[in-house]
């Protein structure tokens, strides 16, 4: 206890000492009943399931709370100096049996601070994953102009993944708003290249086949010189430079013109 309190003391809100003795003899009780068979090297057998799966959830628990692979590890390695005295205190009259033990002990630990620190990792990527698909449904939102005209921002890079996203979204926003227009603007994308550009020509089929025309706008000079020095054909799809230029075409095309208010002036 003392050992796993000064690997994570230095820590904000690191684990009470009510929740580290609970995960301490969890792990020895478990520790305990996996070796009683006196199989120490194949950690997937069943007698090892237990010990494995709360080393598993002690990892994702820490991930969660912010730790280092090497600070969740040390949960396992504290283990070795108490061991190790206990081992000598054992085997004080028997070298041999002292080195076997603690060779044997050795390989044990580093072991199950190895599994330890691959789960950590594993579910670290997990959340990485998760807040990944997260950021890339929260990037792509689809915004009701009109009525009938939807538009769809987009920021960053346009790679596979987030395309699909973009199509999901945008075909789930046509249906559910039945829009007969939908805006892609790209005043936000950095750069265009080929796949960009079949990735946008992918959406706007996409749109076509529920039943809505497509406007691209944020079509900037650099833009247009790339796709046309791409060799691009966007010669069916219907662009604009900015989305202000895009919602006017946009009124016109499902008959409603947009109406300039002028204020009366003074007498």
């Amino acid at each position: 206890m003392s050992i796993l309190r000064n690997s994570v003391s230095h820590r904000p809100g690191s684990p009470v000492d009510q929740q580290l003795e609970d995960d301490a003899r969890t792990f020895l009780s478990g520790l305990r009943r996996a070796v009683a068979g006196g199989n120490f090297t194949d950690l997937s057998r069943p007698e090892w399931q237990s010990v494995m799966e709360f080393l598993t959830n002690l990892s994702r628990r820490r991930v969660e709370d912010g730790f280092t692979p090497s600070e969740t590890a040390m949960f396992v390695f504290s283990f070795k100096q108490p061991l190790f005295e206990r081992i000598a205190k054992e085997f004080a009259n028997d070298a041999r049996g002292f080195a076997d033990e603690t060779w044997r002990a050795t390989v044990l630990i580093d072991r199950l601070g190895l599994e330890t620190t691959s789960a950590f990792v594993k579910g670290r990527e997990e959340i990485i994953r998760r807040q990944q698909q997260e950021l890339l449904e929260i990037s792509t939102p689809v915004v009701r102009l009109w009525e009938g005209i939807l538009a769809l921002p987009l920021i960053g890079t346009l790679d596979s993944a987030r395309t699909q996203i973009v199509m999901q979204n945008l075909l789930e926003a046509i249906v559910s708003h039945g829009a007969a227009i939908a805006i892609i603007d790209i005043t936000g994308v950095a750069t265009v290249d080929t796949l960009v550009a079949q990735h946008l020509l992918k959406t706007v089929a996409a749109a076509r086949l529920m039943g809505a025309d497509c406007i691209i706008s944020g079509i900037r000079p650099q833009i247009a010189q790339t796709i046309i020095h791409l060799g691009v054909d966007l010669a069916d799809v219907m662009t604009k430079a900015t989305l202000a230029d895009a919602f006017q075409i946009a009124l016109r095309k499902i008959g409603n013109g947009a109406v300039a208010v002028k204020r009366s002036q003074p007498a």
